[in-house]
Order: C-alpha cells, then sequence, then structure tokens
C-alpha cells in the first residue's frame, strides 16, 4: 500500500467524483459552466464531509494556478493581523490565472476584529477574488458574513456511501473486506469520509496479509464484538431486561465507548425493521451480514408484533441523542431498556 494517506490518495480530484453532495455539485457544475461565479461562498457542515475538497475543486474548474490559491486555517490565523494581511494580498491582481482564490477552513474561529475586516471585503471585493469560507459550526459564523456569501450546506454521507468508499478503495488497494467488515467500518465511519479513509488506513496498516476480517476490525477499533451487541437487541426481543443490563456492563467492563454501542445496535434494529417491512430489500440486506447475523435476524423476526418495533428504535434514538452529555455513559442505555421493558 502506498504510504501516502488514504484520505489524500483518495480525495475527489473533479465534481464527478465527489461522493453524496449530488446537490451542491449539480449547481456548483452548471454556475461554473454559465460563468456565474460568486465572490464569496460558505461551505458548512460535519467534519470530514468534503467542504475543502470541493473548494479546491472550484479552483480547478475556474483554472486557477497554485500560486493564485490561499489556503488559511482559521483556527491558527485568527485574528486582526492576519485578515489585515489577508487584506493587502487581495489588492494585487492574480499572478497567471483570472481569479485569486482563499479557502479559509474553520472561519468560526475567527475573532471579533478579523470578522469585521473581513466583512468590509466581502462587501466590496475586488472582481478577481474568489472566497471560500467552510465551517463546522455555522451558527457561530456572524449573520452579516453568511448573508454575503452562498451558501452550502453539505451532508453526512449515508452509510451506503460509506460502503461504496470503502469498496472501492478496497478494490484499488487490492484487499478483502468481509461484506460484514464493510458494513461495520462505514458504522463506525459516522458520516465522515476522513474518519473513514483514517479507520481503513489503521486497519490496513495493521493486517499481516491482504484480507481484513470482522474479528481483526473489532480488534483494532475496539468495537463491541457482534456478539455482545447481538446480546443487547436478544435481551429486548426476549423481554429480559437482566440479560441486557448484563450485556450493557460487559460492555462497559472493556472500555467500549457507548455511544459507538448505541449506533450498531440502532443499525442492527434498522436492518430487521427493513427485512419485516421491505421484504424486496432482502437479497441486498443479506449481502451486508455475515451467516451468524442472519440466523440471528430470523430468530428475531419471527414473531411479529414483539418488541423489536418502531417504538422501541424511537426509544433508543432519544437515547442516542442524550448519552454523550451523561456522567455515567452507562446510565442512559439502563434506562432505556427499563423504559422499553418496564
Amino acid at each position: 500500500m502506498s504510504e501516502i494517506a488514504l484520505y489524500r490518495k483518495y480525495r475527489p480530484e473533479g465534481f464527478d467524483e465527489v461522493l453524496g453532495q449530488d446537490h451542491i455539485v449539480r449547481v456548483l457544475k452548471g454556475a461554473i459552466k454559465l460563468g456565474n461565479v460568486s465572490h464569496s461562498y460558505l461551505f458548512h457542515g460535519s467534519r470530514g464531509t468534503g467542504k475543502t475538497s470541493v473548494a479546491r475543486i472550484i479552483a480547478k474548474e475556474l483554472e486557477t494556478s497554485p500560486n493564485d490559491i490561499f489556503e488559511i486555517d482559521a483556527a491558527s490565523n485568527r485574528g486582526i493581523d492576519d485578515i489585515r494581511e489577508l487584506r493587502e494580498g487581495i489588492s494585487t491582481l492574480p499572478f497567471d490565472s483570472k481569479y485569486k482564490i482563499y479557502i479559509i477552513d474553520e472561519v468560526h474561529m475567527l475573532t471579533k476584529e478579523a470578522w469585521n475586516a473581513l466583512l468590509k471585503t466581502l462587501e466590496e471585493p475586488p472582481k478577481h477574488v474568489v472566497f471560500i469560507l467552510a465551517t463546522t459550526e455555522i451558527e457561530k459564523v456572524p449573520e452579516t458574513i453568511v448573508s454575503r456569501c452562498q451558501v452550502f450546506t453539505f451532508k453526512k454521507p449515508t452509510t451506503t456511501v460509506l460502503r461504496e468508499l470503502i469498496e472501492n478503495v478496497a478494490r484499488n488497494e487490492k484487499w478483502n473486506i468481509a461484506p460484514a467488515g464493510i458494513e461495520l467500518i462505514a458504522t463506525l465511519g459516522d458520516g465522515s469520509f476522513r474518519d473513514t479513509h483514517g479507520i481503513l488506513q489503521k486497519l490496513m496498516s495493521y493486517s499481516k496479509d491482504k484480507s481484513i476480517t470482522l474479528e481483526e476490525i473489532e480488534s483494532v477499533t475496539g468495537a463491541p464484538s457482534s456478539a455482545l451487541v447481538t446480546d443487547f437487541i436478544k435481551s429486548i426481543a426476549e423481554k429480559n431486561i437482566e440479560s441486557g443490563m448484563v450485556a450493557v456492563q460487559k460492555a462497559s467492563s472493556q472500555n467500549i465507548d457507548m455511544e459507538m454501542f448505541l449506533r450498531l445496535v440502532l443499525a442492527k434494529l434498522r436492518t430487521a425493521l427493513l427485512l419485516r417491512y421491505a421484504p424486496d430489500m432482502k437479497a441486498e440486506l443479506s449481502e451486508t451480514m455475515s451467516e451468524e447475523e442472519k440466523v440471528f435476524m430470523v430468530s428475531v423476526l419471527k414473531e411479529k408484533g414483539g418488541m423489536i418495533n418502531s417504538k422501541t428504535l424511537e426509544v433508543l434514538l432519544e437515547t442516542l441523542g442524550t448519552i454523550k452529555y451523561a456522567s455515567i455513559k452507562e446510565l442512559p442505555l439502563e434506562l432505556a431498556l427499563v423504559k422499553i421493558l418496564g
């Protein structure tokens, strides 16, 4: 495997390679084709969703040379002096391109004074300048800035999109990953291309051969074993609150992140509901499951009207929203069991 980090090696080079952001790509491609280039864009979305990659693609589509592209990390260059220096550079014409492009990442980190200085530039930008601001926290960006930008919201990639990414990397790098393992990596990626690439990088560095098993993924990532997740779901299906509490305690004793544990429980429960209510998807869903999981799903879904239902899923989804704020991480899951099973 190449020593280049996977997230850099597989960074999209053109709009057609961008995954999961069709609503943005369609608008930007059309605007650039028509020559309708805005002088200020604001990209916002969670980490690892492709904001900086799309910014670089815009620069490439506008045929901007490296000499005229300036990437600034606002987390490190956040003061008034940094913005004043930027404004001085803006006043000069591009070296050998039509535009000078300024990509400012983590823009919400700028100080109040820096915002005020940047605002004056955004109000009357030179014709040869394009600003692309990127942030994970748009609520911290002043409304006066937002109103002067074309705003694009980057969505978290779905598990399906991340599966496609993993399969593509595995195929290109000539690695074999079990389908159930691909599903687990996609779930652990938690809606981030960069995090998913990072997990793959770690696994490929660890494995001695060109094959990655489900057990290796669980061992390297610290993810709870499939059996532990199954035990928790089985306790709900069998209305056995004690065995559910035991599963939570086992996960805690293994230092497993409770939020990760619950996300894997939810993923498996969602699959169960899809198998029940959308039987036409059975073949597609079966491709992502191990033989043990298939047997488990059959046993869980035998009784219609049981505890594996939408109400159970709703309770656990509510729990996912509170678990990160709990001082005792096991407690929300234990309370959820009590609420579901009484």
